[in-house]
Formats: structure tokens, C-alpha cells, sequence
């Protein structure tokens, strides 16, 4: 739940402490306990997507209510942990008898885990590139320069799936750190070479005459993906001599 800047807790459906409402820096204070990265200018953008209907002062402020908190909260949430489009997220939320996280058609399981990190299986749903930049809290220049190194790459019909959701928000996280596109050139190409050892096992299976032995060719690319993800991140840990707690 997020705490209103009175220390209350707010809940949907509720207004904030005696009806008050706040303004979007303080609604930027509140959000930002759970999601560090979120700006104002993402609180804009979602405004304008119509995920959230704020109330405007005679001088045309923006004043949201404890419910619109918490529903901008939803939002962010459903973007960070199901890499849901907006106008889903929208669909959900406003659909109702509403119970429990979103996980519509084309979308279910886009953050499906194979082995602990931030990795979702191909899924047919699309985001456009405005929707991308604010799922990352990146700026259009930045996912250029991803663009430029091979890092994030579109459809030709100019969408975003799941993966390039995922990979963009860890390029932006390990920009924190001062890496760079130029630095993950080697990670890039280091899982183009796994992405190839798999092909090399699936691609017989592909080319079978059975069907049933075709279908499954993906399910073993799945796995083996995962299994390539996980020897990774051990390998990983092992140079760095690491320990699991």
C-alpha cells in the first residue's frame, strides 16, 4: 500500500486524510517509496494516456486524490512486474468486478521467469515506443543509442514485445552504474553466441517431418534458454566469487 504524506495508508475508493488532495510533487513523493525512478513527467504521461483523471484548481494545477494515487500505483506496478501496455493496464483497471493482478490473453506470463532474473518469453502483445521509453524511464535519445548497439530492437511494424521491455529497463538500470551501451557490447555479443548454440540443437528439430516433434522444438529452445541463463549468472558468480545467502 502507498503512505499518503500525512501517514495514512491509502486504499482505492478512499480520498486522502479529510479529503485532501495533493499535488503531483507530493504525489511524486509518495510514489517514489516504491518506485524510485518514476518523474513527473512519467505521472504527465500517464495522465494523458488516461490512466489517471486528476482534478484541476481555477489556475489549472493538478490535485489528486488519495484513489488516484494508489491507482497510479497500480499502474506502475503492473508495468514493472507483468510488462503489461497501457492500454491493457487500462482495461483491467477500469473493467469490473476486477480481482486480482492482470494477466489478459497475448500478455499472459510476459514476466514469466526463467531462472530468477528479469527475462520474459516471447509474447505476441506490442507496445509502441512512447509507452517503451516510460516502461524504462528512459528518453528517446538513450534508446537510440541502445538501438544503435543492438541492444533494443523493434518489429518491423515499429512495436516493442516483452523481451525489448525487459532488456531496455536492465540497460537502464546498469546506466545507473555507469555502464554504458558501449560497455554491454560483449553481453550482447555473448548471448548471441548462446542464442546460436540453441539454434544449432533446435533447428533439426524444426525441420522434422513430425509435427508433433516440430511443436516441440520451441519448448526445448525455451528450456535450453533457460538453462544458458542460469549457467550465466553462475559463471557470473563464480568469477566474482560470489555467494548465494
Amino acid at each position: 500500500m502507498l503512505r499518503t504524506p500525512s501517514g495514512g495508508t491509502g486504499s482505492s475508493g478512499t480520498a486522502g486524510a479529510e479529503g485532501r488532495l495533493l499535488s503531483i510533487g507530493a504525489v511524486l513523493n509518495v510514489l517514489r517509496e516504491e518506485f524510485p525512478e518514476v518523474t513527473i513527467s512519467k505521472i504527465r504521461f500517464l495522465e494523458a494516456e488516461g490512466l489517471v483523471e486528476p482534478q484541476r484548481t481555477p489556475s489549472g494545477y493538478r490535485k489528486f486524490s488519495t484513489a488516484d494515487v494508489e491507482r497510479l500505483g497500480q499502474v506502475l506496478r503492473m508495468q514493472r512486474d507483468h510488462y503489461l501496455p497501457l492500454k491493457v493496464i487500462r482495461e483491467q483497471l477500469d473493467a469490473p468486478d476486477r480481482s486480482g493482478p492482470a494477466q489478459p490473453g497475448g500478455a499472459q506470463g510476459l514476466a514469466e521467469d526463467f531462472a530468477g532474473e528479469e527475462a520474459a518469453p516471447p509474447a505476441q502483445v506490442r507496445i509502441g515506443r512512447e509507452e517503451l521509453l516510460a516502461a524504462a524511464g528512459a528518453t528517446d535519445g538513450e534508446l537510440a543509442e541502445w538501438e544503435s548497439y543492438g541492444l533494443v530492437v523493434a518489429h518491423p511494424d515499429g512495436g516493442f514485445d516483452a523481451d525489448s521491455v525487459a532488456v531496455a529497463r536492465l540497460v537502464a538500470d546498469l546506466g545507473r552504474f555507469g555502464l554504458e551501451p558501449r560497455h554491454l557490447r560483449a553481453v550482447k555479443a555473448a548471448a548471441d553466441r548462446e542464442a546460436g548454440l540453441v539454434e544449432q540443437v533446435v533447428a533439426p528439430l524444426r525441420r522434422h517431418r513430425n509435427p508433433q516433434t516440430r511443436a516441440h522444438a520451441e519448448a526445448t529452445a525455451r528450456e535450453l534458454a533457460g538453462l544458458s541463463v542460469r549457467l550465466h549468472a553462475a559463471l557470473v558468480r563464480s568469477a566474482l566469487h560470489l555467494r548465494e545467502r
